[in-house]
Parts: C-alpha cells; sequence; structure tokens
C-alpha cells in the first residue's frame, strides 16, 4: 500500500525521466567488449551509476531526458570506472613537509629495506628455522642480536607497534598490581590512543603522581605500596609544559626502584638511536641512554625517529624480555617476515652513523641542508612559472617543516617552498583538484597561498609534481 501511494506522488515529469533511464544490459552494450575491466565490476559499477541517477531524480534535482543519453552518462560511467580500477592504497607526493607525517605512511624505507622486503617476500626465507641446528628457530632473533648491539640491551623483543608494546609489558609484569606514573606523563597520541587507556586495558592499576607541570621524586616514593609493581616514566615526545615545570630525572627513579624492588619502565614512543642535536635538532634521549641508566625494559616505535616500518620494539634487562616472550598476548602481536625484513636492514644502517643519516630517509630529510631544499623550490619554480603565468602566481619562499609523529613538537626544520595563487579558481579548488589527480599531491593551504614544502618532495618527485601542477591547470581550461 505504501508503495502505491509513493508512486502515485511522482509527478509525470519524473515518471518520464525515471523511464528514460537506461537498462544495464542497454548499458552494457555502449560498453562494449574493449573496455579492460573484468564484466563482473563493469555490471557493478553500471548499476551503482544508473542507481545515483535514480536517486537524484527522485530527490526533483534538476534534469533533462538529453542528460540520460549515451552521450552524457557514457563518459560518467568511464571516469567512475577507471576510479575504481586504480588501487585503494595510493602512492602520494607529500608536499606537507612534515616528515613522519603519520596519515601518509610514516618514515620511508631505505632502498635496502625494500629490497630485503622483496627478497623475503617473493621466496622462502628462515622465518622461523634455524639454519644452523636445522630446527624450528625464533623469528625474534632475527633482529635481537642487532637490537642489543646497538642499544647496549640484554635482550630485545618486537611486536607490530608500540602501543602493543606498552601493553604487552604492563600486562605482563604488571597485571593486578600497581604502576607509579607522573600525571604530567599520562599523554594521549594520534587514534585517541591513551597511557590510562592502554593501562587499563593490561590490568594494572594507575597509581598518578604529581602535578601536571610538576613532579617529584618524593611523589613517588610516598605512592610506593606493598602492591606496587613498577615506576613508568613516558616520555613527552609530543608535547611540551614549559614554565614552572619539574620532572624526575630517569637516574633517580631508577635508584628509587632498586631501592624498594621495584622495576622501572621508560616509554620512549619515538626512539632514537642517534643523537641528532649536532644537526640543530632538539636534544633527545637516545635508546643507548636510557638503557644505559639501568632501566629494566624500553618501549619505542620503528616507524618514527627510527626511520624503519611500523613496529613496537622492547628491550631491556634479559630476565625481563624473558617474562614478556612467553606472554600468549605475544603471539596475537608479533610482527610479520616484512617488517622484520625492512627493520633488520634499517638496523644495519646504524652501525655507520653517517650512512644511516645519508640513506635513512627520514634522518636524511630531517637533517636536509637547507641550500639543497632551496635548489629544489627553485627548479619547481622554473619549470611551472612561464607555463602557468599570468592564470596563476608562483614564487618561493621561506617556510618551517615539521619533524612530525609527535616527536619535537616545538622544533620547526627551516625549510623553502613553492607557493601559488591561482587567479581561475580558489585555493581550496586547486588544493581539491591536487588530491583527486592521478598522482594526488597532499599540500598545506597558508595566508591564502597554496603552499608546496620541498623539504618533503625527494629529487626524482620535482619533475612529476611540476606535471601534475601543469596537469591540473589545463584540466581547468578543458573544463
Amino acid at each position: 500500500m505504501a508503495k502505491k501511494e509513493n508512486s502515485e506522488k511522482i509527478s509525470p515529469k519524473t515518471r518520464k525521466l525515471l523511464r528514460a533511464i537506461p537498462k544495464v544490459d542497454e548499458f552494457l552494450d555502449w560498453v562494449g567488449s574493449s573496455t579492460p575491466a573484468p564484466l563482473r565490476l563493469i555490471k557493478n559499477e553500471i548499476r551503482s551509476l544508473l542507481a545515483a541517477e535514480r536517486k537524484t531524480i527522485l530527490a526533483g534535482e534538476k534534469r533533462l531526458v538529453a542528460d540520460l543519453s549515451r552521450e552524457k552518462l557514457l563518459p560518467v560511467f568511464h571516469k567512475r570506472l577507471a576510479r575504481r580500477l586504480e588501487s585503494n592504497f595510493r602512492t602520494v607526493i607529500n608536499a606537507t613537509g612534515v616528515v613522519v607525517h603519520t596519515n601518509l605512511g610514516r618514515s620511508l624505507l631505505p632502498e635496502k629495506a625494500m629490497a630485503s622486503i622483496q627478497q623475503v617476500g617473493s621466496r622462502y626465507a628462515n622465518l622461523e628455522f634455524n639454519l644452523t641446528s636445522g630446527k624450528r628457530g625464533s623469528r625474534y632473533q632475527l633482529v635481537e642480536n642487532l637490537l642489543c648491539e646497538l642499544t647496549g640491551a640484554e635482550a630485545a623483543l618486537v611486536v607490530n607497534n608500540n602501543a602493543a608494546a606498552v601493553l604487552l609489558v604492563l600486562e605482563t609484569l604488571a597485571k593486578d598490581q600497581e604502576v607509579i606514573v607522573s600525571r604530567g606523563q599520562l599523554v594521549e597520541i594520534g587514534g585517541s590512543f591513551r597511557i590510562p587507556d592502554v593501562m587499563a586495558k593490561s590490568g594494572a592499576k594507575m597509581i598518578e603522581v604529581g602535578a601536571t607541570n610538576r613532579t617529584h621524586l618524593f611523589d613517588y616514593e610516598q605512592a610506593i605500596t606493598p602492591e606496587s609493581a613498577m615506576l613508568l616514566k613516558v616520555h613527552t615526545s609530543n608535547f611540551r609544559v614549559i614554565g614552572f615545570t619539574s620532572e624526575v630525572e630517569l637516574n633517580e627513579l631508577v635508584a628509587l626502584g632498586r631501592e624498594h624492588g621495584l622495576l622501572v619502565m621508560e616509554d620512549l614512543g619515538s626512539g632514537c638511536l642517534l643523537d641528532l642535536s649536532p644537526y640543530g635538532l632538539p636534544r633527545e634521549p637516545t635508546v643507548g641512554e636510557v638503557i644505559k641508566a639501568g632501566v629494566d625494559v624500553v618501549t619505542f616505535s620503528g616507524d618514527k625517529l627510527l626511520g624503519g616500518p611500523q613496529a613496537g620494539l622492547i628491550i631491556g634487562k634479559k630476565r625481563i624480555i624473558e617474562q614478556v616472550k612467553q606472554n600468549p598476548l605475544n603471539r596475537a602481536l608479533r610482527i610479520d617476515k616484512f617488517t622484520l625484513a625492512g627493520l633488520e636492514a634499517v638496523l644495519r644502517l646504524y652501525y655507520d652513523d653517517q650512512k644511516a643519516l645519508s640513506t635513512i630517509p627520514t634522518l636524511e630529510m630531517m637533517t636536509m641542508p637547507l641550500e639543497k631544499i632551496s635548489r629544489r623550490a627553485t627548479r619547481l619554480a622554473r619549470r611551472i612559472k612561464k607555463k602557468l603565468s599570468p592564470r596563476c602566481e608562483v614564487k618561493t619562499t621561506a617556510t618551517f617543516s615539521r619533524v612530525g609523529g609527535g616527536a619535537m613538537p616545538e622544533h620547526g626544520l627551516a625549510s623553502r617552498a613553492v607557493i601559488l595563487a591561482p587567479g581561475d579558481r580558489t585555493v581550496n579548488e586547486l588544493e581539491q583538484q591536487l588530491r583527486d589527480a592521478p598522482l594526488p599531491v597532499i599540500t598545506r593551504i597558508e595566508n591564502d597561498y597554496l603552499l608546496l614544502d620541498m623539504r618533503t618532495v625527494s629529487n626524482d618527485e620535482v619533475a612529476q609534481l611540476g606535471d601534475c601542477l601543469l596537469a591540473a591547470f589545463a584540466e581547468k581550461i578543458k573544463e
């Protein structure tokens, strides 16, 4: 009955338009057999397009019978089909200037890491096979010795990310027991990952001490009870509290833990293996320095300042790491062969500091000289300026890049950018057009200019970026 009532409300004009919508078989004849796509996908996209047209007509939006013709609908279909044939997971040009861009895949991997991933992915490998004994082996041994040599730790374990590392360690060592942590270190990072939430999920009982801006050693000491298992320090890498502040030094926390028989853990978040302060970056504690201070267990990410694949690295005292390894939860959080291959290749580069700085993309971009960035900006501007004039103003300008990934939030990296002021569209329209391009370009908008920070545009991407910009303006002319 309801369908009949709805049908009676449809106007003659709307009925005429609905009847003009082609049938699926008719549309298939329009497409023909030369379209390079699976028939199933072609039919699905035809149905989707026709359903969209039907919905538009019933919504009362302006339509003519001519809009439903072969000449009008077929180009729309081919454009939609082309999008469906594209991979959902695509490469983009990062012109934001954010080096460790969380939304764009964080750290780029070195060529050696990619070669190793390709090799173990296309061939059988000794993932869990001991080539010496001929028996079952452990995947963790593939990188454990490397991590120990590079950091001074007694043992190491790798899981799928740092949140998992923190969860696994707390669940193993402090479930149903108290973990004492400074109130000023209860951080939240991307994706609403909060230390208190992870601690609650682990079964540990969080005991907050101190104030947001000041925590003293006696705050920890006064909170210790027979139920206490651990003193936790969280490195606040993604924010800073400035002014009237105070926090307990790591060596003091370690001494307090030993005095009371408590474990001491530090979650570094973005773990550095090298001191980057000689290159103008803020001083961050290295993983080796934290281990040397006597901490029992340290957790940090593999895909931030380390410059490797996504992973959560757990290192520390052998007796502690062995307990963590035996936790059944470890199997649910373990990393695959691709991550292990990439991580091993990246770690091996750290045996030579200068080689690491020049071949690990994250480190290379973070420490890149301004002159090199300026040359790239000039090269791009020259490539497009004459061809876009007078439709678009093109200039180079000084700007600041960011490390990203929650690291060094206060520090801006002096950089150079190309800025565009289009005259035939808004800056927002150009920004969206570049995102929608076959090779998407991700940019920034500042002061009514489209800004392309050249720190994160590689040398071999400069020509590609220029072509993307020229294509965007050529497309506008066709419209």
